[in-house]
């Protein structure tokens, strides 16, 4: 069974899809969560995590310069040697080091199709946009920002969103079912 660490910053809404899904869905005997680990304090999915019974762990990145985060992010990640870190929510660009710690281990899901979109605010893009349909990206973490691999891509039907809130919950609902089906493959796969 495959180790993971799911980072968040915020809410943890994808972190808790995937802990619902360890615990008795499509992930159950695939992976266990070794930690949910937050860059911030206060991020509501930290005590979301703790209340399921989940480790968490928190290197706070306010005040620290870019550097010493990134050197105990590293040297905190190699200590854990998870199989797998998964990003879901995690706002902070991975420092290289640790891209080259765990290569093609670092996996993340974006709110666009990162041919067309990478960086923050994928739904607002779609909205302004007024597109009909928008993706859903899984990708491995590279160097850059969004320009790793993709793994799976899953549409998401637009048409008849009255605003940007109806459009990002129509986009949730799909993230938090489609993140961890692509986790289940990526991890069984792993197995063999």
């Amino acid at each position: 069974m495959k180790k993971i660490i799911i980072m968040i910053s915020g809410r943890g809404s994808n972190m808790l899809a995937i802990a619902r899904n360890v615990k008795n869905g499509n992930l159950k005997n695939v992976c266990q969560i070794q930690s949910v680990f937050s860059n911030k304090a206060d991020a509501a999915g930290l005590t979301k995590a703790a209340e399921m019974g989940i480790n968490t762990h928190c290197i706070p990145s306010r005040g620290k310069k870019k550097k010493t985060y990134d050197s105990l992010l590293l040297n905190w990640l190699k200590s854990e040697n998870p199989d797998f870190i998964v990003l879901a929510g995690y706002m902070k660009v991975l420092p290289s080091e640790v891209i080259q710690e765990f290569p093609c281990r670092i996996i993340n899901i974006h709110p666009a199709d990162t041919c067309q979109h990478q960086g923050l605010h994928g739904y607002e893009w779609a909205w302004e946009k007024k597109l009909p349909e928008t993706k859903i990206t899984v990708h491995f973490v590279d160097d850059g920002l969004d320009t790793g691999k993709i793994i799976e891509q899953k549409m998401v039907d637009l048409k008849g969103c009255n605003s940007l809130e109806d459009l990002e919950k129509r986009g949730l609902k799909v993230e938090h079912e489609f993140y961890s089906e692509c986790l289940r493959r990526i991890l069984s796969s792993e197995q063999n």
